[in-house]
């Protein structure tokens, strides 16, 4: 009668059997190179904006570069204050958000709640179709159709502004909210929409008050990404949103955010190994550590409202 093996014993047996034991052992190396790809990218730019700021700073006083009001990178009496680059960078976030979460969140209560699997399967692709399209596009249409558009209504508005690529970001980050959002209202368990349906809950109070709050963790995280989409955008506020640093509020003027400084100089405007070629590593890095933070933002938020089913 023969013995009886484990499966662990039978993994045992076969290790190391010709070539097909070199490949198990080669695999996990192989993977793990790939996996340092990531990392090792990650170090490599980190260590390049490190190095170019500093340079910066060793130049630009670091005090003019947080207290300063005034970005003037090209005038011949330059002032380096990156707030009014920060500024122009929030007021465009800022509209977009206001104006893509509650569509997303919309959609994503619609989708979850409320449509069918025939209506699901065609709105949501073409949902996602949104985020394929290249920023250059969304650019284009935010200078030719809307700001026209909004300058017929509101004749004040400058033919650059914060509001027009504000509402086409707005537009370009629905599907990130919308997507991942339904993806996390619909992980939410059919049993606790019938219990609630089953207490005398209306489809409206079961989707607002049970299972938005059960997919809070996820809803939230979506949001946080896209706000981080948002404030890396590049294309649209370059073409639409202006290139003139302005540290007021105001949204009706032209502006200059902190990706749109960079695409500037990178274009050629500045000669390499001047004060106004290194401060984009300076802005880099702060555009990095904005989105740093967004990103601890997304994982805090994720863990401090998982629900466990």
């Amino acid at each position: 009668m023969k013995e009886k093996l484990s499966v662990q014993q039978m993994i045992e047996q076969n290790k190391g059997k010709g070539s097909k034991g070199f490949i198990e052992k080669l695999i996990p190396t192989l993977l793990l190179l790939i996996a340092s790809v990531s990392v090792l990218t990650t170090i490599g730019i980190l260590v390049t904006l490190l190095t170019e700021t500093i340079t910066f700073f060793a130049r630009i006083p670091i005090s003019e570069f947080l207290f300063e009001r005034e970005w003037k990178a090209f005038s011949s009496d330059p002032k380096f204050g990156i707030w009014a680059l920060i500024l122009g960078t929030l007021k465009v976030t800022f509209i977009a958000t206001l104006f893509a979460v509650p569509v997303g969140l919309g959609a994503a209560l619609y989708l979850s709640e409320y449509a069918s699997d025939t209506v699901r399967r065609i709105i949501k692709p073409i949902l996602e179709i949104l985020a394929g399209i290249p920023t250059i596009v969304y650019g284009f249409f935010a200078l030719t159709f809307v700001t026209p558009l909004l300058r017929s209504i509101w004749p004040d508005l400058g033919s650059f502004n914060s509001i027009s690529p504000g509402l086409v970001i707005g537009v370009m980050i629905i599907p990130m909210i919308a997507s991942l959002s339904e993806d996390a209202m619909s992980s939410v368990p059919q049993a606790i929409r019938e219990g609630a349906l089953g207490l005398g809950s209306t489809k409206l109070e079961v989707a607002l008050k049970v299972v938005f709050p059960a997919a809070l963790s996820g809803i939230l995280a979506s949001i946080v990404l896209a706000v981080s989409r948002a404030i890396g955008e590049t294309m649209i506020v370059s073409l639409a949103a202006g290139s003139t640093p302005d540290s007021s509020w105001s949204l009706t003027g032209s502006i200059q955010t902190m990706t749109g400084f960079i695409v500037q100089v990178a274009t050629g405007d500045a000669t390499y190994g001047t004060d106004i070629y290194f401060s984009i590593y300076a802005v880099g890095f702060t555009l990095f550590l904005f989105t740093l933070l967004m990103n601890f933002i997304s994982q805090w938020v994720t863990k401090r409202f998982r629900e466990e089913y």
